[in-house]
């Protein structure tokens, strides 16, 4: 490896960024918490936490190597980098020169320790810690190492111009379409669940979600430039305006403006704008932010029309929320706003960007679906999936994990 020199500007700025995505793990852990019954809280938040360890685990010994060293046909890298061999102080990044490798892999770790949470909330109340500890294992190698190398680190999506600044395909929709396959295979919950058992703890969880989704999209550029602060901004104009656009749809069918939908549409434009944030200017961040608002309120109506118990609606935000940013960037890129890795999208004149965009969002939407559900029915045969009925009704919190949120008061 050259010497390099440190910008520490650059990289004072990923370790915040880092800082910020990781809180957004805890931030998504309270979210969900808040959105089941007082009986599965537990179940639900170590989901999320345990993945803070286990992934951080699997990413030293060998998730870096596989997503970012060497090349397996473009689909996947190699073990050269496995216990992160190699790494020094002046290893430079990948992605900018002037910040050190480690750097760059403690903020690709905080990316691979969210996405398998985020399918926790497709199978709330019914699945055995167990089988979702073996699932959290192969679904970061089989779904979540692949795609990061595919399109960030060198492989074969990125090599043939399609973008995802931020991780609409190699998080979101991935997560998504898991969560979909998840569901399906799992079925619907046999215990009635009343429905959010704490919105103050929604609200917390989407406050630190918000909060550290700047680091996870304005850190995507590895440098702070005009496109990281382009980022920035076009990360809360698509919350604000899907949280919004999410509330006034809810007002018109409901008649009442709700608190959760507030929430639950300021996620849905987070997750829509996170593949496009640092390639379009800010009035297209608008029209983002009010397409998700619409299209994923309407993707959640479609699911409860469909009776999918996908108990937080992880497909109908986040599967169809990164979908819908990434056709989106197809027609909306614009490299006035990123001149250096951008391009023009179908707005623009650049109806092949368009074509390959949409293609890689089929590819990703397969695969993530059919690799989780074939995963879930061969974890099936060791251990099973699904929780017996009596702990259902009980609640898992008690039954898998021998604790309680909340004391009932004598």
């Amino acid at each position: 490896m050259h010497p390099m020199t440190i910008d520490t500007g650059n990289t004072g700025f990923m370790l915040l960024c880092s800082s910020l995505v990781m809180l957004m793990t805890p931030g998504l852990a309270f979210f969900y918490g808040g959105l089941v019954g007082r009986k599965n809280v537990l179940t639900i938040m170590i989901q999320s936490f345990v993945s803070m360890g286990w992934t951080t685990v699997l990413w030293y010994l060998f998730g870096y190597s596989l997503c970012f060293s060497g090349d397996w046909n473009g689909i996947i890298g190699n073990f050269d980098m496995a216990f992160l061999r190699g790494v020094d102080l002046m290893s430079p990044s990948p992605a900018n020169n002037s910040i050190p490798v480690i750097v760059f892999i403690a903020y690709q770790m905080m990316f691979a320790i969210i996405t398998p949470a985020l399918i926790t909330g497709a199978f709330a109340n019914r699945v055995t810690f167990k089988s979702y500890f073996l699932f959290l294992t192969a679904w970061l190698i089989f779904v979540y190492f692949p795609f990061v190398h595919m399109i960030w680190g060198g492989g074969i999506l990125a090599k043939w111009g399609v973008l995802d600044f931020a991780g609409g395909i190699v998080v979101h929709n991935i997560a998504g379409m898991a969560a979909l396959a998840s569901v399906l295979f799992v079925g619907k919950r046999r215990a009635e669940d009343r429905g959010p058992h704490s919105i103050p703890l929604v609200a917390l969880g989407t406050g630190l979600l918000w909060f550290g989704w700047y680091g996870f999209n304005a850190g995507s550029e590895f440098r702070v430039d005009g496109v990281t602060a382009s980022a920035f901004l076009n990360t809360d104009i698509a919350a604000s305006f899907a949280a919004v656009t999410w509330m006034i749809a809810e007002w018109m069918t409901t008649r009442k403006p709700r608190f959760l939908g507030l929430l639950t549409g300021a996620v849905a434009g987070l997750a829509t704008i996170t593949p496009a944030a640092g390639y379009v200017s800010p009035t297209s961040s608008v029209i983002i932010g009010i397409v998700a608002g619409i299209v994923c309120f309407f993707a959640v109506a479609l699911k409860n029309k469909l009776k999918w118990d996908d108990a937080l609606d992880v497909w109908g935000v986040h599967g169809v929320g990164g979908a819908l940013g990434v056709v989106l960037l197809g027609i909306l890129a614009d490299s006035a706003f990123n001149p250096a890795v951008g391009t023009n999208g179908l707005l623009f004149g650049n109806s092949t960007f368009f074509g390959k965009q949409v293609v890689a969002i089929l590819v990703s939407s397969v695969w993530a679906f059919v690799f989780t559900y074939g995963m879930l029915w061969l974890i099936n045969k060791i251990t099973p999936v699904r929780v017996q009925e009596e702990h259902e009704v009980l609640g898992l919190d008690v039954v898998l994990h021998g604790e309680t949120a909340y004391v009932e008061s004598l």
